[in-house]
């Protein structure tokens, strides 16, 4: 008998057909399931999992892809399977997530979604929709675009001179400075020509528009900015004003917020501050050129007691995941807002933002940036505000000094996952650096070799924790010492249960199951047998242990 899920999901649909099912219902299914992550859809199957068999007219399913594929624009492929459940035949039709939206013949699109109860529902798929979805996949950039209505008396001459006040004080592209305005306009993307005529891309209206024709040309674009203190809301301030003027608006409120303080580190004083500078406009930015502004919503950038929030209408664009951030080609929602920015000098020209705000987080003994919220309508990003780790901090600059340039991020990233989880192997640190097993080993043995830790056993059991004098250098010899001793004493009773249960133990076998050199092992077992805990036998090569 063949295992079916036991619920609807967004990727799996159960329809029953004990009247026979309509073309119509069943057509209305698969696009529903298509345009949003494809997936399966069980026909014999009632709503609540219960097995119901197919209808007698649907046991021929030879020409069921046919008619999927005859009755969608564009004619959509799907891979169509006859199963056996409780002694009942059913269907299983198996459905590509499509990149095009895909439509029934008579022209309805659906789409699919979770209701607020999280059961999943079919809904219209809307035309502004379909555009969010390209711009997902990165066949539309809507920033590149013009906006209906929009004319060039929509621009902001007050504006274009701050924009060119920005690419002084942030050493954005220097030769921008020396265009007219209007090659400017057209050199940053801000304008694009339609025909004869110049008009305004959202680009330009975002960066340089009129606030009352961003109101009325770009009513999801908003930004909001909230102090929370517990459950209290000691600030709520909104703002539609373009995103130049905006940024200099959440400057202004967030620099009385974001206090520093100092301490000596040899001739330098150096600056701590709560949330570091450039991972904030990093961050900042990122939630400006990924959003999706087909979408109505505000960014949000909300200062906690303990943490900053930054969050963005729309998700992960497509071939983006949290398990990837680190490694993926940079691919923002909005490539020609983000190329714009990146040339007037407020975002990382390499589009690696996401490193800097890994970097200002780490250096300072901070956890590592929070992601964990973002699903597919958002991404929420959470900024540890902690108390910085001086001792750390101060490791890190003397490490840094000793080679002459910043420590790598995985280095930094290493780090903060030895301090949070004490030991780690190659496997381990190669899911937090989202790299394979050979890179991790690779920045592992770098750390080994700059005496910040230190490895343990051998082989596939190598394992690595701290050094003595990091250890010391933050101030945790207790921790240390309390570390390497549990090591020692769980290694020895691994040993003695291992005798108790086979009769014996050989050295090669003390080796395998600690993960320990020769002569580590030869060590143990030589003091184990001084202790009276074992008893050695034979010689030679034939020795063994036996437990007393």
């Amino acid at each position: 008998m063949t295992s079916i899920p036991t619920q609807e999901t967004l990727t799996c649909e159960f329809k029953s057909d004990r009247k026979c099912l309509s073309d119509h219902d069943l057509l209305e299914a698969v696009i529903c399931l298509a345009n949003t992550d494809g997936g399966e859809l069980y026909l014999g199957v009632e709503d609540d999992g219960t097995v119901t068999g197919l209808h007698k007219n649907h046991l021929d399913l030879q020409n069921l892809p046919a008619l999927i594929s005859n009755r969608t624009v564009p004619a959509l492929a799907v891979q169509v399977s006859l199963l056996t459940a409780h002694d009942l035949p059913i269907a299983r039709i198996t459905i590509p997530k499509v990149v095009n939206a895909v439509a029934t013949s008579d022209g309805t699109s659906k789409r699919r979604r979770l209701d607020v109860n999280g059961r999943p529902e079919c809904v219209p798929f809307f035309h502004h929709e379909v555009s969010s979805r390209h711009a997902n996949f990165g066949l539309l950039d809507m920033s590149a675009n013009s906006v209906p209505g929009a004319t060039m008396a929509d621009l902001d001459p007050i504006e274009r001179a701050r924009l060119r006040q920005f690419i002084t004080r942030y050493n954005g592209d220097q030769a921008l400075l020396e265009l007219e305005d209007d090659a400017l306009d057209g050199a940053l993307g801000l304008t694009i020509r339609q025909g004869s005529d110049v008009v305004p891309s959202l680009c330009g209206l975002l960066l340089i528009g009129h606030q009352e024709a961003l109101r009325r040309l770009v009513p999801t674009h908003e930004i909001a900015f909230q102090v929370l203190e517990d459950e209290e809301v000691r600030l709520n301030e909104f703002s539609r004003a373009p995103i130049l003027q905006n940024m200099e608006w959440l400057e202004t409120l967030f620099k009385p917020l974001n206090p520093e303080k100092e301490f000596q580190a040899g001739l330098f004083r150096v600056p701590v501050p709560k949330v570091d500078s450039r991972a904030y406009r990093e961050a900042l930015a990122n939630s400006i050129t990924h959003r999706d502004y087909s979408k109505r919503g505000a960014i949000h950038i909300r200062l906690e007691t303990d943490a900053l929030v930054i969050s963005n209408p729309g998700g992960l664009v497509e071939g983006v995941t949290l398990n990837n951030l680190l490694t993926t080609e940079p691919r923002p929602r909005n490539p020609a807002l983000a190329d714009a920015l990146k040339r007037i000098g407020l975002v990382e020209r390499t589009g690696r933002g996401v490193d800097l705000i890994y970097r200002g987080l780490l250096r300072y003994g901070r956890s590592r940036p929070d992601y964990s919220r973002t699903d597919n309508h958002s991404v929420i990003l959470r900024l540890s505000m902690a108390e910085a780790d001086i001792a750390f901090l101060r490791l890190v600059l003397e490490e840094e000094n000793r080679r002459g340039k910043p420590l790598p991020l995985y280095s930094l990233i290493a780090l903060s996952m030895f301090r949070e989880q004490k030991r780690l192997t190659s496997s381990q640190l190669a899911q937090g650096i989202q790299q394979d097993k050979k890179r991790a080993t690779h920045t592992l043995e770098e750390l080994l070799e700059a005496g910040l830790v230190q490895s343990h056993g051998t082989g596939k059991g190598r394992s690595y924790t701290l050094s003595p004098k990091v250890y010391k250098t933050i101030g945790k010899e207790v921790e240390y010492t309390r570390q390497v001793g549990f090591d020692k004493l769980q290694q020895e009773q691994m040993v003695l249960n291992y005798a108790r249960q086979h009769g014996r133990i050989t050295r090669q076998n003390a080796m395998e199951l600690c993960r320990l050199t020769k002569d580590q092992a030869y060590q143990m077992l030589k003091k184990l047998s001084a202790a009276g805990k074992l008893v050695k036998q034979g010689r030679g090569k034939a020795t063994y242990y036996v437990a007393v």
